[in-house]
This record gives structure tokens, sequence and C-alpha cells, in this order.
């Protein structure tokens, strides 16, 4: 009977380890596939004009790595090593000002890029980048981008426009915050996670879920002043809070207020 209890207990942890081994081989599985074709089908047409030994040359030389909520992809002054690709998660690009301060510059959605105006001016980051939620990053070596641009000037001329088109939403962006009021910077601010998030599936849930703080550095505000015009908002009628989840329930009137400045 004993013998019995001993084989069904190396059974089982047989079982066990075989299952752990299953788990890691399907997701490094699921990793290699993070390649051209995976990139392009996500609604990337950046890499659709590639040709088939572009796509292998990219293949060869992309890297892709997990990364926990609050965990930085790279610091202000560090130097970049390639092309970066959010393919699940959210991550903010900030700057660190007096006292340590931050202040939210951009915000990346999956299917974006990260980083690349240092590292085609071949300049260091000029602000940092951290995940907001576990999320999938895939950086593709500098070279062979920069092969790739050298060969592929239809590839050159999609990444003029896809800086071309952040720098003008950064301008954009520079003139609410300096010129709106804090109400005004507030409701900009909702509205521009609603524009990069979305919401979940209630249709009135906005699909992010920043703290306090960190809604405070994306309107320029300290975190009291975002808490308070929060709370004016929800006894408006505006929003409805239940913790860091902010339901929209009036966005002509959020629209408005952001107008209004």
């Amino acid at each position: 009977m004993s013998f019995f209890c001993l084989d069904f207990y190396y059974f089982k942890t047989l079982i066990i380890f075989a299952c752990f081994i299953t788990y890691y081989i399907f997701k490094a599985m699921a990793k290699s596939k993070i390649n051209c074709d995976f990139i392009t089908e996500n609604n990337i047409d950046l890499f659709s004009v590639l040709t088939p030994e572009e796509k292998e040359e990219i293949d060869s030389h992309i890297k892709c790595k997990d990364l926990k909520k609050g965990q930085y992809i790279y610091k202000e002054g560090e130097s970049p090593i390639g092309l970066m690709f959010l393919c699940k998660g959210k991550v903010k690009i900030f700057k660190e000002g007096i006292g340590g301060r931050e202040q939210i510059v951009r915000l990346s959605k999956p299917n974006g890029f990260i980083g690349y105006r240092a590292l085609f001016a071949e300049e260091p980051y000029n602000a940092s980048a951290a995940v907001l939620e576990d999320s999938t990053i895939c950086i593709i070596d500098k070279n062979a981008i920069f092969n790739i641009i050298e060969s592929n000037s239809r590839f050159a001329l999609k990444l003029i426009k896809t800086m071309a088109s952040e720098l003008g939403l950064s301008n954009t962006r520079t003139v609410t915050l300096t010129q709106k009021h804090i109400r005004g910077r507030l409701a900009e601010s909702l509205l521009f996670l609603i524009e990069t998030y979305g919401y979940l599936n209630d249709g009135i849930t906005i699909n992010a879920l920043l703290s306090r703080e960190d809604l405070a550095n994306l309107s320029n505000m300290t975190t009291s002043n975002a808490i308070r015009t929060l709370s004016s908002f929800a006894s408006e009628g505006v929003v409805s809070l239940e913790g860091r989840k902010i339901k929209i329930l009036d966005i002509n009137e959020l629209t408005h207020i952001s107008d209004l400045g």
C-alpha cells in the first residue's frame, strides 16, 4: 500500500512538472510569433512596405520582454538601442521637473512605437518611459532599422509621417497645458485618455486606471488640485468615480469644459 502511495506521489509530481514545462514551451512559442508579420497584422501599416528580405532582417533582430506595472522601459539620459514597439499594455513617457515632480508628455497604447525621436536623432533619451500596467515591449536593433531606412524610401517616408503626426499632437498638448485653466486641463486630459485608450465594455468607463498622481502629472497640476477638480466633476454629474475607475456620464459637458479652457 505504501509502495502504491509512493508511486502515485511521484506520478503526480511528474504530471505537475510536465504541465509547467508545457506552459513555458507554449509561452516561448507565443513570443516567437512576435515578428514583422505579427506587427503588420496588428494594424501597423509601417512594416507593410517592407520586402520579404527586409522582414527577415527585422525578424532576426527583434527581442521582446515582459515588464511589470511601474517598471522603467528606459530612463532619461540613457542611449537608445533600437526601435521599441508596444505589443501589450500601456506606457507613460514623462520628464522629471523641479522637486522630482513628473510631467507626463505622452501616453502610448498597444501597436505604438516608443522612444524613436532619440533613436533617429542619435541622442540620449530626454524623457523616461514606464509601464502603467503589465506590458510586453519588443525592441528592433537600431542597425537593422537604419539599414532598411537607407534602402527603402517608402519605409523612411512612413517613419517621417509617423513622427510628424506625433509632433503635431505634442504641439497641441503644449498649448493645452500652458493656456487652459485647471478645469479645462483636467477635462482635456480625460478626453485625451478616451481618445488614446477608449472605453471598457460598458461604454462609459475609461479603459485606463491611472492614479490621481498620474492624472495630475498628465494635466500639469498638483495631485490635490486634480483630486478636488475631479470631485467637482463628479458632484456636477459629469463623471462618476469608483476608485481609479472613471466613468464618463456627460461627454458633451466634459467637452464643453475643455473648450472653455
